[in-house]
């Protein structure tokens, strides 16, 4: 018995060792460093304008803000189309940007990635009194079914490759300048589906409540990065800043606030 007993208190001295060491981890100190961010204010709940305060809010933006706290930074907010993005921040007119940006392999050979800070799947958002079709198969049959998409996102590729027929000029892809454009085409009946993540997917269901529904299963998953000049330096603080908000709990609450609470309230 006192065998076992000076086990578990060797034991727990471990455990507190570790804990105590992994509390005092620092963080980079950025020295009150500027960080020049840019997003689109197009993709609800990620980044978009409260309709109250005309200001940008949203995951991204309480997350990004979150990480230049804890790296004694400050962040000037910029805006940009998505079309424009990922290239103004790989000649370095942005420090980072973000926009639901998937990470894929053609994406990081012309910019930085972080690590990521979100995984979601992708699903068909209609119309709340959609019956005609209820997942891709049925939808593909009918050539009278429209989907709406931006250029250049995962959500074109996942329409031209997933749901239609690789054809990126098919005349059933009706492109849209931005993403929230394909959303109110949607709702307005000129689209009869637009594909988005199912985070988004939530964000727009609980901003218009009875105007918006998901149908069929999920077309692949994705994984959303922060994106950096090729070889900046805040790449390694701002993974070590995403780690430790995982870690304590951080970007579990932003899902909280931004895909449930907020959907509650609005």
């Amino acid at each position: 018995m006192k065998l076992f007993r000076l086990a578990c208190v060797t034991v727990a001295l471990v455990l507190a060792s570790l804990t105590g060491s992994i509390a005092q981890e620092k963080l980079p100190d950025l020295q009150g460093r500027v960080i020049v961010a840019v997003t689109e204010n197009a993709y609800t709940p990620l980044n978009f304008v409260d309709p109250e305060t005309g200001e940008g809010i949203g995951w991204e933006y309480d997350a990004f803000n979150e990480i230049a706290k804890r790296l004694n930074a400050k962040v000037e907010w910029k805006l940009a189309s998505w079309d424009t993005m990922i290239e103004a921040v790989r000649q370095g007119q942005f420090d980072v940007g973000m926009d639901g940006i998937t990470i894929n392999n053609e994406r990081q050979k012309q910019i930085d990635f972080s690590e990521p800070y979100m995984t979601s799947e992708m699903f068909m958002l209609v119309r709340a009194d959609e019956t005609r079709f209820n997942g891709k198969d049925s939808f593909k049959e009918n050539a009278d079914f429209f989907v709406g998409a931006q250029t250049g996102t995962t959500n074109f590729y996942v329409a031209v490759y997933d749901l239609l027929d690789g054809n990126e000029n098919n005349p059933r892809i009706q492109l849209f300048e931005t993403f929230g454009a394909s959303v109110m085409a949607l709702k307005a009946g000129d689209v009869d589906t637009v594909l988005m993540d199912a985070t988004s997917a939530k964000g727009y269901i609980g901003a218009s409540p009875g105007s918006f529904k998901v149908v069929g299963e999920a077309m692949g998953s994705e994984q959303f990065g922060f994106i950096l000049t090729p070889g900046s330096d805040l790449t390694l603080p701002i993974n070590a800043a995403l780690k430790s908000m995982r870690i304590d709990g951080t970007l579990e609450a932003l899902n909280k606030k931004w895909f449930y609470d907020y959907k509650s309230s609005h």
